[in-house]
């Protein structure tokens, strides 16, 4: 058992600890002020007015306008979502926020998470638009319920950091529990959160060629290249 957590998290629990222990909380800044955004908004949307204010500036619905859900977008990420306890929220983002933070970087979690909220997002427009009887869609009234909060970010993150570590176990569990959560229990959420895995594995899958097509073009020439001539075993384009 200490073997098989040393080789699937071995390498990232090293790097997380050797992160936080020469930089500690500067080196999670952006996980600490969304953790403090949640709470904030929490007891904000609690109160008579703060609700409404809440309500106007950080709760998506997919019935709203498309621009409209492009600027609330960013806000909703840190609005607690109704049917998840805020300490559950914290303690996700506070978790995977933060190993994401201190691994990949900042502007990467930062990126990868609201890419995910968007993914989201934009599927409850789509159910939306298909209609009940179309390809992997809800029901209306299951899709124009309040669309709010980070669970998408959190499970997009996990997968994404786990696939860059290559803790595949990890990454599958996650991918697995996702698509379980949206065939038992038939809601936005669960959709969503597969809209958000998809959204990063594709991006995962990019990065990946990208990075095999920048490694070819910076492989250095063979000497038979450089002096023109190739064996006779080669064919253009490609050698045997």
């Amino acid at each position: 058992m200490r073997l098989y957590l040393r080789l699937e998290w071995g390498a990232l629990f090293t790097d997380v600890r050797e992160t936080l222990l020469r930089k500690r909380l500067r080196a999670i800044p952006m996980t600490l002020c969304a953790v403090a955004l949640i709470a904030a908004l929490q007891a904000v949307q609690r109160t008579g007015r703060g609700a409404g204010l809440v309500e106007d500036l950080g709760t998506v619905r997919a019935g709203i306008p498309f621009w409209e859900t492009l600027l609330r977008t960013p806000l909703s990420l840190f609005v607690p979502a109704p049917g998840l306890p805020v300490w559950g929220a914290l303690a996700q983002v506070l978790l995977v926020f933060g190993i994401a933070e201190a691994t990949i970087g900042r502007a990467r979690t930062l990126a990868i998470a609201y890419a995910a909220t968007l993914a989201g997002t934009s599927y409850a427009r789509y159910a939306l638009a298909v209609g009940p009887h179309g390809f992997l869609s809800l029901p209306a009234e299951l899709v124009r319920v309040r669309d709010t909060g980070p669970s998408a970010a959190v499970v997009a993150l996990a997968v994404y950091v786990a696939l860059r570590y290559g803790a595949w176990c990890t990454a599958i569990a996650v991918v697995l529990f996702m698509v379980a959560e949206a065939v038992c229990v038939r809601n936005l959420a669960g959709y969503e959160h597969c809209a958000a895995v998809t959204a990063v594995l594709l991006l995962c899958l990019a990065e990946r060629l990208i990075g095999r097509l920048a490694g070819r073009a910076r492989r250095p020439a063979s000497p038979a290249d450089v002096g023109g001539e190739r064996p006779s075993g080669h064919r253009a384009g490609r050698r045997v």
